[in-house]
């Protein structure tokens, strides 16, 4: 069987958000319900390219394809004119081993899922009434949080803080672009919203603790590797709800594994996103939570597999 490859037209021509969120939505809630297999993921560090690459792969049980997939992330590339992220799916027959189809999707899917999986996660914990949002970070991933995030409930107001003044303001003006009110923010401003999500390659953490005001909710997603660092150890400690998407991968590469080194959270003190996409969190007004999102093979599975099943019915 040849495989079929597909590309970014051909994919994005096939994909709805509607797609991607239940696909997404479903795969974490099979994962928390052990119904997943996903091994740990490889990855790849060239710190004189300031680059990474993940390879991962998933499968959620009975369905009939498994997914690998490499996923780059280069974050000198946009001086030079490129795009950060690249990467391709591979998907694979569970039932024979044969290649499905290639998504030759130059880092999309993981974008998209990770935007889903990041919007899906910070509406199911954030409080009802919370509308305002702050993203740390000025590429493609801080882009879609907020405009996935805006699929699932009002946004009053984006604070964005980026390291780059010119960066933040083009983005402001992207989400100004499409409806989103938006505003350069300090980093305490920042972390002072009543959502907050870090989407940054950062080694240090990008907030300060204390900075997190009462009833907010922090979702962490640019921590997937063990070099990496966005949310303060000292957070985990003010958390009354700490959620992972994978509890031994936040444990090993996350912001929650670095909590848990550092004595600011216990190594069994957090809880599966899933079930709290399938019943909504009872949290006091007050409460913080926290959300360590570090990216888990399963989803990759999913999406893909519901992708290449509208492209090769």
């Amino acid at each position: 069987m040849t495989p079929l490859v597909f590309d970014t037209t051909a994919i994005k021509r096939a994909t709805t958000p509607e797609l991607v969120f239940t696909a997404v939505r479903d795969a974490l809630i099979a994962h928390a319900h052990g119904r997943t297999t996903v091994p740990p993921p490889l990855h790849l560090h060239f710190p004189h390219a300031n680059g990474d690459c993940h390879v991962k792969a998933g499968w959620v049980t009975d369905t009939p394809d498994f997914t690998v997939k490499i996923a780059t992330g280069f974050y000198r590339n946009p001086t030079a004119g490129l795009p950060t992220n690249h990467g391709l799916v591979c998907v694979v027959s569970a039932r024979t081993g044969q290649i499905r189809a290639i998504l030759d999707d130059q880092g999309l899917l993981t974008a998209w899922r990770t935007a889903a999986a990041g919007a899906l996660t910070t509406h199911a914990m954030a409080r009802p009434d919370a509308t305002t949002l702050a993203v740390f970070g000025t590429g493609q991933q801080a882009r879609l949080q907020a405009e996935w995030l805006a699929r699932l409930r009002p946004i009053d107001t984006v604070l964005v803080h980026g390291r780059s003044q010119d960066r933040t303001r083009s983005l402001c003006e992207e989400f100004d672009a499409i409806g989103l009110r938006a505003r350069p923010a300090s980093a305490d401003e920042a972390a002072a919203a009543d959502m907050v999500v870090t989407t940054t390659p950062a080694t240090v953490p990008v907030l300060r603790a204390g900075d997190v005001r009462a009833g907010a909710h922090v979702t962490g997603i640019g921590t997937d590797m063990p070099h990496k660092n966005e949310l303060p150890p000292a957070l985990f400690a003010r958390a009354a709800l700490i959620a992972t998407d994978d509890h031994q991968q936040c444990l090993d590469h996350g912001d929650f594994g670095h909590a848990v080194r550092a004595g600011f959270a216990t190594d069994i003190g957090d809880t599966p996103v899933g079930p709290l996409l399938d019943k909504p969190v009872e949290r006091p007004d007050g409460a913080i939570t926290v959300a360590d999102l570090t990216g888990v093979g399963a989803l990759d599975a999913a999406l893909a597999s519901a992708i290449v099943r509208q492209l090769a019915p």
